[in-house]
């Protein structure tokens, strides 16, 4: 059933503030920093984890710059 609803959440899109593949790009070196240092970095960059989840390339560039910065 998990499969079914992490299927259908993909399908339907973010339900919260989305920031768009451009301003992602933008932060998302802050971001990372940001997760690396325990910051909330959803507080401070909002609309970011809702982008991060609902889009398959910027979430390929956020696993990428966290593997590099680990």
């Amino acid at each position: 059933m998990t499969e079914r609803n992490d299927e259908l959440k993909r399908l339907l899109g973010p339900t919260g503030p989305d920031i768009g593949c451009d301003e992602c790009f933008e932060r998302l070196d802050e971001y990372v920093e940001l997760e690396l240092r325990a910051a909330d970095a959803d507080a401070r960059i909002p609309g970011m984890a809702v982008h991060l989840a609902g889009c398959p390339a910027c979430r390929e560039e956020h696993e990428s710059l966290r593997a590099l910065l680990s």
